[in-house]
C-alpha cells in the first residue's frame, strides 16, 4: 500500500471513518520521498531499535520497519492504531504503544518494547509539541540521536549559530546535547492537508553521557545563565544577570564578564556554548565564595 498516494489515503481513511483533527495537527505526507529520506538520514542499522512519535497512518513507520530490528510507535490519537493495524500488517517488528508521549517514562518503553540497544528516536512532531516532546526524546538520555521533522523556523533555531537572529535559549539546549545539522527541507506542498508552513528535518547527534565537549560543566546552573542571558534579549548581558542573580552586586557580575573573557556591553545572544560554559563557571565561583552552602545545592 502506498502511504503517500493521496487516493489511497482517501480509501484508507473512509474505510475507518477517520477524519482530520486540526487540535491533534494532523498533516500526512502525500510524497513517498520524503520518508524515504527521513528514514535514511537516521542513523538506523538492521541492529537499531526506533521509538517513532505520532506514527499516523504509517508512511514513515513502513520505512522504519524495513531497516531496524524493532520499531515502537507512540500514538495519542485512539482512533489511529486501527488503521495501523491495516497498513502495518506486514512487518512483525512493530508495535504500536497508544499514549501521550509526554506522560510516558520513555526508558521504561524502549527496555519493554525494543530490547537491547542501540536505540534512536525518530517523529514527524506535531508543531504544537514541537519543544517539549523533542526535549522529553533528549532528556530520556536513551538514544544515540533524534531525528525529528518540525516547522522550518524551529529547525533553523536548533542549528543557529551565536550571534544570529534565530540563535535563542533552544539552540543552545539542543547543542549543549547533541549536534544538530538539517539533513532534509520539506515544503508544505508535501502534506494532506498542507500545513501553512514549511517543514524541516533535524537529526540531533547526542553526546553520550560524559562526552559532552564542554568539558565538566554544572548544567542546572549553566541553563540558569542561559535563561537570564535570554529572558530580555534587548538588554546588555550583565542587566540580565543581575536579574538572574540577584545575590551578586553589580561588581560581581562586571568581574564575572571580565573574567571569563567577555566585554562589559555584550549581549547574552552573541556567546557560544562554550562563552556560556566559560560565564557558568565564573558564576559559580562567586555564588560558592559568597555562600559555601548555595554550591552544595544546586
Amino acid at each position: 500500500m502506498n502511504l503517500c498516494d493521496i487516493g489511497e489515503i482517501k480509501a484508507l481513511l473512509a474505510r475507518h471513518g477517520f477524519h482530520f483533527s486540526k487540535g491533534l495537527g494532523q498533516n500526512f505526507l502525500r510524497d513517498a520521498r520524503i520518508p524515504q529520506a527521513i528514514a535514511e538520514n537516521a542513523n538506523i542499522g538492521r541492529q537499531t531499535g526506533v521509538l517513532e512519535v505520532g506514527p499516523g497512518i504509517g508512511a514513515l513507520t513502513q520505512q522504519l520497519c524495513r531497516r531496524a530490528r524493532r520499531v515502537a510507535a507512540v500514538e495519542l490519537d485512539r482512533r489511529l492504531p486501527p488503521v495501523l493495524a491495516e497498513t502495518m500488517a506486514e512487518f512483525d517488528n512493530l508495535t504500536v504503544v497508544e499514549g501521550d508521549i509526554l506522560k510516558t517514562d520513555i526508558p521504561a518503553l524502549c527496555r519493554r518494547e525494543l530490547g537491547p540497544g542501540p536505540w534512536v528516536a525518530c517523529a514527524n512532531l506535531p508543531y504544537y509539541i514541537t519543544t517539549p516532546a523533542l526535549s522529553a526524546l533528549i532528556e530520556s538520555r536513551c538514544f544515540g540521536s533524534v531525528t525529528v521533522m518540525v516547522q522550518k523556523e524551529v529547525a533553523q533555531r536548533i542549528c543557529a549559530r551565536a550571534a544570529t537572529a534565530e540563535y535563542g535559549a533552544f539552540s543552545v539546549y539542543c547543542q549543549y546535547h547533541g549536534a544538530p545539522q538539517i539533513v532534509l527541507q520539506v515544503p508544505a506542498g508535501c502534506f494532506v492537508p498542507a500545513p501553512k508552513v514549511d517543514s524541516a528535518v533535524v537529526r540531533l547527534d547526542l553526546y553520550p553521557a560524559g562526552q559532552n565537549p564542554l568539558g565538566p560543566v554544572d548544567q542546572a546552573l549553566f541553563f540558569r545563565v542561559v535563561r537570564a542571558a535570554f529572558g530580555q534579549r534587548r538588554k546588555m548581558l550583565s542587566n540580565c544577570l543581575r536579574q538572574g542573580f540577584p545575590q551578586l552586586a553589580k561588581e560581581q557580575i562586571l568581574e564575572c564578564l571580565t573574567d571569563a573573557g567577555l566585554p562589559e556591553k555584550v549581549r547574552g545572544e552573541q556567546l557560544d556554548l562554550a562563552q556560556f560554559a566559560r560565564l557558568t563557571e565564573e558564576i559559580g565561583r562567586r555564588i560558592s565564595a559568597d555562600n559555601p552552602a548555595a554550591g552544595e545545592g544546586r
